[in-house]
Formats: C-alpha cells, structure tokens, sequence
C-alpha cells in the first residue's frame, strides 16, 4: 500500500461514511490488525461510535476480522476493497446498461447498504420507483425478476450466513460467528423470495440471543417479526463486474483493430464462458467452431466466421488463439494477452500525448526490439541523433523506459560498456497506476473545494427547490411559484450553472482515469500471478 492509495482512500472513505468512519479506517490502514480497545483509545471517539463505525466498514466488506493467536479478535482494513469505492458509479452505470433502470436501482441499493436482504431491496425499489414514475405503481415481481436475472448472471451473490446449530453444538458462545455459504447456495434463490410478508420469530429461537435467553421462560419475550427471507444477505459481486469490465475493453480492442463483425465474435466466445472463467484465469475453456457459430448472430454464415476465425489468429495481437482440429477447430481468448495488449494501448497513447509522436516511435520500437543502443534507436525511428537523443532522455527521465549495461570487461569501464535501452513494462504501468491515484487526488480535492465555494449557492438552491415542490403540491398558483423562483437571481443562477459543469468534468475525469486504474491493475495482478 503506497501513501497515494492510502491518501485516496481517506478522501473516498471520508465522502460516502464521514469523517469517524474515515478516521477508524485511516487508522486501521496505517497500523495493521488492531483490536477494539486499540482503536477506541487511538482515534479518541466514543466506544459507540467506534462500534457503528466498525460495523459500516465490515458491511461495506472494507474491514475484516478475525482471531488472532491470543484469541482476541482483531480488526484489518483492506485498501483493495476501498479503493473501489470511485468505481461505484460504473458499476450502477453497467448495470442500467445490462438490466434497465429497475437493474440500476437495485444494485445502486445493494451498493448503498454493502449487504441487504432481498425483500428489503424490492421495497426501496419499489418506493423509489414510485415517486420517479409519479404515484403509477409497479408490480414487485418485476423487481423480483431483475433481481432473480442479477443474481443467475452471477452479479449478486449471497453473503455466508450465521447457523444456530454449529453454535449450539459448541455449547460455548463464540467470540465471532461462524458464517459459512456452499458453492450450490452461492447463487440460489430461496423458495421464499417470491413471497411477500413476515413471518414472527421468537426471540429465544433462532437468533444470536437464543444463548442469552434460554434462561427465560418460554413466551415470556413478545416474538419478533421478521422477513420471511432473514438471514440471507446479498452483496455486489465486483469480480462479475471486473470481468464484464474485462470482456468489453477486449471486445472494443478487437473492433477498433479489424471491424465490428470480429468484435461480435470475440463477444460470443466472452458471452459463452463468463460464467465459467475466473477472473485471473489466463484463457478461458476452449470453445469449438460448431459452438460459436451456433450462438452467433444469424447475419452471420459459418463460411463468413471461418474467414473472421482465420483473421483473428493471423493478427498480430495473438488473443485468439487455436486450440486443436475436433469440433471443427477449438479455440480460445488470452485473456492474459489481451490485458498485455490493452495495457500497452494505454501505455502507448500516454506516451504519445505527454512527448509526442516521434517519442512514440521510439516507445513502440522499443517495445517491439527489446533491448537497443542509441544509434540503433536512431536508426530504426529513422529520427536524427541530436534529436533522439533529447526524446530518449526525456522519457529515460520520465522512467518512461530504463538502461540496461552490460559490460565488457570486469572494471565496467564506461568506453567498454554496452548501454540498452529498453521498456520494462511492469515498472512503467505500476508509476501510471500510481500517477492515476495522484490524479484521483487532485480531482477529488479540487471537486470539495468547489463544493465548498458555491455551498451558499447550492443551500439556497436547495431550499427554494423544496419550497417550490411544497408550493405545487398544495395548489400554489403559477404567478406565487414565479415569485419564489425569483429569489435567484440571474447572476446566481449563472454561477451555480458553471459551478455544475465544473462538477460534471471534474466528475467524468474521476471515473475515465479510474478505467485506465482498472486496465493497468489488471496487468499488474496478471503479471503477479504468472510469476507464481
């Protein structure tokens, strides 16, 4: 964990829970596995509100715990889970792309809460969706349904959950739960998700204070109402959304390079193995010809695939790749390749706005040669000595590519010393990674920062917008509705007018220099796996 990701973090965590929630979580990232009475008598807050906002973070799965070999149980922060908090508007985005906005809803609260049960997501759905389509209901099962079409497609899936009767046959009350969840059940619906209600529980029966209550008599507490489905907690699952991150930059890599009709290919066999390929898989299952050409499009002949199959395995890139002759041929996707490809994309498009296209030239030379001296670089850029040498240095400095000696005698004399250079991509896409953190920063900041400069204007922009809607719905007359509105006056209004659009740049650059985060951390975790 770098100081910018830890920086970051701060800024991420302090704007969706507030500033405790940001200081137990800071805390926790800067001194490792903590216990409770640490925290508390470190971050001076009260015992309560160190408990909530422990509990927000374990629900937003940004907090672990666990036991440690005292038998104390001791709190982690991790800051992979927290940094993916910029990228919550990308998944909600994603999912009003696959499911509509019903689909942007529902993962937009699961996103809100980090988990929540099913029949709880249907009802705020439903309420939202009331007051959009202004009081025309809609049918919960149509809710139900996206949500059911969320969670079969692998984007939900459910939490472990607390079993009464692993406890009760340790006759002693754990200090943590044991929560468990089969393979089966991981993206099973239960039979009473299509059933409204609650149903009453008895407080002695079932519940985490069944140890506590046992000395009571029975009956003697009021029962308890709860959803027919308690206990079964749903949560996003990042990982399906990576992957679907994934397959679209792959498919829109393939698309700019030969045409749509390739991209369409290459999204069939994504489409066809997205339930059954891991994200650090480095190909996915092969797939026969026969298979393919029964899921393409039907605009599409078999002899116009074979002719596509055959380009994609004469192109350069090598992500499709050819895996025996039965079934007609079996191929399959690099996935490993393809996040080369794509990460070098980035890569080469930063070089060539940063220093230009001659500076390209040499960055897409040394790519491709490896390893070259100064003349040769010359020489095959078919750029001046002076002048390449500048561009050399300029990114030598930049770290943008590194030298390379070899040494002919063993006193590495510099007139007898070989010096190449070349790119090693894993340096110069972790210092992007970690530039786009910087960038993050930057934009956030200077986002608050303009929040707070306008925060009279947006207040009062706030107010006479409640007193306008309390106005309309008693009957207020159009002239009485005018005279509100004219408490902003033009000036203010063009103010608040710039001051969005500001927002709305300063908010779009957040989430395209995330995307160029997510394509660079992909290499990075697929080079770190190869090495294993």
């Amino acid at each position: 964990m770098s100081s910018l990701q830890l920086k970051l973090v701060s800024l991420l965590v302090q704007e969706h829970f507030g500033d405790v929630v940001e200081k137990i979580c800071t805390h926790l990232l800067k001194n490792g596995s903590n216990n409770f009475r640490s925290v508390v008598s470190t971050v001076k807050e009260k015992p309560e509100q160190v408990k909530k906002a422990l509990c927000v973070l374990i629900q937003h799965n940004i907090v672990k715990y666990g036991l440690n070999k005292r038998g104390m149980v001791e709190y982690t922060a991790d800051v992979e889970k927290a940094l993916l908090l910029v990228r919550y508007p990308r998944y909600i985005y994603s999912a009003k792309t696959l499911y509509g906005d019903i689909g942007e809803l529902i993962v937009e609260e699961v996103l809100h809460h980090g988990e929540i049960l099913m029949s709880n997501v249907v009802e705020k759905v439903k309420v939202r969706l009331k007051e959009a389509m202004e009081g025309n209901q809609l049918e919960p099962s149509a809710i139900k349904d996206k949500f059911i079409d969320l969670v079969n497609t692998h984007f939900l899936q459910r939490l472990p959950s607390w079993s009464a009767e692993d406890d009760e046959e340790s006759k002693v009350i754990p200090l943590i739960p044991h929560l468990s969840v089969s393979d089966a059940d991981l993206y099973r619906i239960p039979e009473t998700a299509g059933v409204t209600g609650k149903r009453k529980r008895p407080l002695n029966d079932g519940g985490r204070s069944s140890k506590r209550a046992r000395s009571s008599s029975v009956g003697s507490e009021p029962d308890q109402e709860v959803p027919l489905d308690d206990g079964i907690y749903w949560k996003v699952n990042f990982e399906r959304f990576h992957r679907y991150f994934r397959d679209q930059d792959i498919i829109s890599a393939i698309t700019q390079r030969i045409d749509k009709s390739a991209g369409d290919v290459v999204a069939t066999m994504l489409r066809m193995s997205e339930l059954t390929t891991d994200f650090m898989a480095r190909e996915t299952k092969p797939l026969s010809f026969h298979d393919i050409a029964r899921q393409m499009p039907k605009k599409l002949e078999n002899r116009q695939l074979e002719q596509y199959m055959k380009l994609l395995l004469d192109d350069q890139t090598m992500i499709v790749k050819k895996y025996g002759d039965a079934g007609g041929g079996m191929y399959e996707i690099d996935l490993e390749q393809a996040s080369r490809v794509i990460c070098t994309a980035n890569i080469e498009s930063v070089v060539q706005e940063r220093f230009g296209s001659k500076s390209f030239r040499i960055f897409k030379t040394l790519l491709k040669k490896k390893y070259l001296e100064q003349k040769q670089i010359e020489n095959f850029a078919l750029i001046p000595a002076k002048e390449a040498k500048e561009l050399v240095y300029q990114m030598f400095a930049e770290n943008f590519i590194t030298v390379q000696e070899i040494p002919r005698t063993p006193d590495h004399a510099p007139s007898r010393t070989f010096y190449l250079f070349t790119v090693e991509l894993g340096q110069v896409t972790f210092m992007l990674a970690e530039r786009c953190y910087k960038s993050l920063i930057n934009l956030m900041t200077r986002r608050h920062f303009e929040s707070a400069e306008n925060k009279r204007l947006i207040e009062k922009e706030q107010k006479v917008e409640a007193i306008t809607a309390s106005m309309q719905g008693s009957g207020a007359e159009p002239a009485q509705l005018e005279e509100i509105e004219k408490t902003m006056t033009q000036l203010e209004k063009e103010q608040l007018q710039k001051y969005k659009g500001r927002i709305a740049k300063l908010e779009q650059s957040e989430l395209q220099t995330d995307k160029t985060v997510f394509v660079l951390n992909s290499f990075i975790l697929q080079e770190a796996e190869g090495r294993l």
